[in-house]
């Protein structure tokens, strides 16, 4: 359909998981897509057949991504997909981790978005999506203080930009899923042990009876980015096949 056809569309973390569904969405409906991970080998596996820009970075180094956004001067669409998960309660977590995973899961978006929104102001037009949880202010799970905390602090940094911004043509929305097939997920399972146990596990959190697939939150994502949700903004979206019900 070539819905986002002439927009420059960021992503980060593309080269698996989340946001590879997002880039690999956007570049199918026509989008200029810049996929961006610190993992070279994961950006090699698709992106580069398929004609997609690739970036290795950083994206907690504030120089690098500087560089990129003054290589790049027309972004339409900000996709932050880059994140971790942390595991334990309040009384497990150091404050390093509690710090590490804030750096991962919140200040990569602050980053990001404070080198491309500038652009995005010149033109007064952009959307910025980022990439929540469920497990956030939306629900508690156990044992996921540090992430929990993290994700929250996303959907409040998306409403927190989007009305700042909301007179300038800029929006700003999350997305929350709940526990979607990634290699994350599969290697937090592999982890524990007993992985048909565990899986079974995830799976019984979701009242739909099953994981969810990146490309159900990639599609949620295209409309985001694309002109069929210019009146929405400050929204956090769940797609969590009912987890949170």
């Amino acid at each position: 359909m070539a819905r986002l056809n002439g927009k420059t569309c960021i992503v980060t973390a593309a080269g698996q998981g989340i946001g590879r569904a997002v880039a690999e969405a956007f570049q199918s409906e026509g989008a200029d897509t810049i996929a961006v991970d610190l993992n070279a080998s994961a950006l090699d596996s698709w992106a580069k057949q398929a004609g997609t820009r690739c970036v290795v970075m950083d994206v907690t180094d504030q120089a690098a991504v500087a560089r990129l956004a003054a290589d790049i001067s027309n972004a339409a669409v900000l996709v932050n997909c880059v994140g971790m998960v942390e595991e334990g309660n309040v009384l497990d977590a150091s404050v390093e981790e509690l710090e590490k995973s804030f750096r991962i899961n919140v200040s990569t978006m602050h980053i990001m978005i404070k080198h491309f929104l500038p652009q995005m102001r010149a033109r007064r037009e952009g959307s910025i999506i980022n990439i929540a949880s469920v497990v956030s202010s939306v629900i508690a799970a156990p044992n996921r203080f540090v992430y929990g905390t993290t994700k929250a602090a996303v959907i409040g940094l998306t409403k927190s930009v989007a009305r700042d911004f909301i007179a300038e043509g800029i929006r700003c929305n999350s997305i929350s899923p709940g526990t979607v097939e990634s290699p994350s997920l599969q290697a937090r399972i592999a982890a524990k042990g007993q992985p048909d146990k565990v899986r079974a596990e995830f799976i019984a959190r979701q009242p739909m009876g099953r994981i969810g697939a990146p490309e159900e939150i990639a599609a949620v994502a295209v409309l985001l980015a694309s002109d069929e949700a210019r009146f929405m903004t400050g929204e956090n979206i769940v797609i969590d096949g009912g987890m949170s019900l």
